[in-house]
């Protein structure tokens, strides 16, 4: 037996890691472009598939039998073949939406809920909300309810976003401004990679409830392995699974004065946990073609914090790294969406009496305590955790790992 994934881009996908936890058979990624679609479904050997964007509608003219919520719905997601080679569509995106919906704590009987877009995931949301009793608006680019009116329906409770916009690699757009929405209460974003889209990075601002769709992927992942293996699966797994997941992509990040240890203490966690090491002051100077003294004395500041953030950029949106930042990087408010959005931040602390200064223009130029109090309220809002430095740099790394609820 032999499963995989029908999509046109699929290189930020999960799948394959969740199936290996799920089921022991292969399974693969298949990137088709649409002119290519036809011979792939009558040629493939593939005993069955997932399908994502933008194929869940257009592989329905193929199945022979569609199972009744994929009917109702009007959208495929899964694909079993038949003995006699034929196709059974089915629809797993319902439990696995109405599972992340169950997990937001979400209440939105007889609330207004906006869904954004109007593919096959929309439809599938739609088709979850109707069933808990909401009121849905399926938002899209040229319907009657678009987002040039948006003003209409500020009353929304919830919003739910099923479209690509701000998924990795073009992340750090936001397809709506949730300053219209003065009653949210939540905001379901069905991308997983990034962990956190700028629409979610905006709830957070506006404390709302925020989920991506790692959750659904996982429970929807579940589903579509008991229809491959013909037997079912329990519900906890899904948590198990997630959990997994979230651990293997989240980047960890190391934050604080020049000189803490960063560099460090990144090093060890990164080879602790077996991953890759990246130091935004070397991928500076990489980039520049400069060490740091120099880059300051020939661009001034300014020029090195913008090269920086280009860096962190880069960086930020990359999974599960240990990524070590200059002193300074919470300077520039913009490098805080860039860091969040697949890392937890980590401010590692040191005494200023321990702090050296060599080969750094700003601990120089500058007393350190100074330059402390100034930044100190920085990375208290830039960090998630905090952990001591002050003795072995092992013990920062344990203690980062204990926080973080990792075990090794």
């Amino acid at each position: 037996m032999q499963f995989g994934l029908l999509g046109r881009k699929l290189g930020h996908s999960y799948s394959p890691q969740i199936h290996k936890c799920l089921a022991d058979y292969p399974y693969r990624l298949f990137e088709v472009e649409p002119e290519d679609l036809h011979e792939f479904l009558k040629t493939t050997e593939l005993t069955g598939f997932n399908v994502t964007i933008p194929y869940k509608k257009a592989v329905i003219s193929y199945c022979s039998h569609l199972s009744p919520q994929a009917e109702r719905i009007g959208a495929v997601n899964t694909i079993v073949r038949q003995p006699d080679g034929t196709y059974i569509g089915h629809n797993t995106d319902y439990f696995g939406f109405q599972y992340m919906v169950n997990a937001s704590g979400l209440s939105l009987s007889g609330k207004k809920v906006l869904i954004l877009g109007s593919g096959g995931a929309s439809a599938t949301a739609v088709a979850v909300l109707q069933d808990l009793g909401a009121d849905t608006v399926v938002i899209s680019r040229s319907g009657e309810n678009n987002y040039s009116n948006l003003h209409l329906h500020s009353d929304a409770a919830a919003i739910v976003n099923t479209t690509p916009v701000g998924m990795y690699p073009a992340v750090g757009v936001s397809p709506i401004d949730l300053e219209l929405f003065p009653n949210l209460e939540g905001v379901l974003d069905l991308i997983y990679n990034p962990g956190l889209t700028k629409l979610l990075l905006d709830s957070h601002k506006h404390r709302i409830v925020a989920m991506n769709g790692l959750l659904m992927l996982v429970a929807q992942a579940k589903q579509s392995a008991e229809w491959f293996i013909g037997k079912a699966i329990p519900d906890t797994v899904i948590p198990k699974i997630h959990k997994i997941l979230q651990d293997q992509t989240q980047n960890i990040i190391l934050i604080g004065m020049p000189g803490s240890g960063k560099t460090t203490v990144g090093k060890l966690l990164a080879d602790k946990l077996h991953r890759t090491f990246m130091d935004t002051d070397a991928e500076i100077t990489k980039v520049a073609g400069f060490s740091i003294p120099e880059i300051f004395a020939k661009y001034t500041e300014d020029g090195f914090r913008k090269l920086e953030t280009e860096v962190l950029a880069q960086l930020g949106m990359q999974s599960g790294l240990v990524i070590a930042t200059g002193g300074g990087c919470v300077t520039r408010t913009e490098n805080y969406n860039h860091l969040h959005q697949n890392g937890c931040i980590v401010w590692l602390q040191r005494s200023i009496d321990r702090l050296p200064t060599e080969g750094r223009p700003l601990s120089q130029s500058a007393r350190l305590e100074d330059m402390y109090a100034i930044r100190k309220p920085l990375y208290e809002a830039f960090s998630d955790i905090t952990v001591e430095n002050n003795s072995l740099p092992t013990i920062a790394v344990q203690e980062i790992l204990d926080k973080m609820g990792k075990e090794i």
